[in-house]
């Protein structure tokens, strides 16, 4: 993975979690109440070219979605499988606060450094995280029936 796409991760992380808690919340209902067109309106002809079903485009409305969420998923699965790679105090302070979705400036600020000096410990923090994939430790990582939509 390029450090651009780590970078990236770590800045949208906290958003894609929230994301796929509630996503997963959103998918779990059957879509009651999408039948109610159905009846007299579903005998009228439909114009050309379209697809007038509103289970049909319900199912495909989810089914990205659902690719969505497993696109969210991976990505934070990539920070998850890495973190153990970071070992000293301070990197995984700005690392927890980084995956929070803190600014450079309120970590700084919560630690007593400045914010330039959090972004050259972020830069550290992305460079182990791109550089070290050592076997990952069973512990840090959720069975995979738990972790799929």
């Amino acid at each position: 993975m390029s450090k651009m796409n780590l970078e990236r991760i770590i800045k949208d992380y906290h958003w894609m979690m929230n994301s796929i808690k509630i996503m997963r919340e959103s998918l779990e209902d059957a879509g009651e109440g999408i039948t109610a067109q159905y009846g007299v309106i579903s005998t009228m002809p439909k114009a050309k070219g379209t697809l007038g079903d509103p289970i049909y485009k319900e199912v495909l409305r989810r089914e990205k979605r659902r690719n969505k969420l497993q696109e969210y998923i991976e990505k934070v699965l990539v920070i998850q499988e890495r973190i153990h790679v970071i070992t000293d105090e301070r990197e995984i302070e700005v690392l927890h606060w980084l995956l929070e979705g803190k600014s450079y400036r309120w970590i700084g600020m919560h630690m007593g450094l400045s914010h330039s000096h959090i972004r050259r410990l972020k830069d550290s923090i992305v460079y182990q995280l791109e550089n070290n994939v050592p076997n990952v430790p069973k512990d840090t990582i959720l069975p995979k029936e738990e972790l799929s939509v």
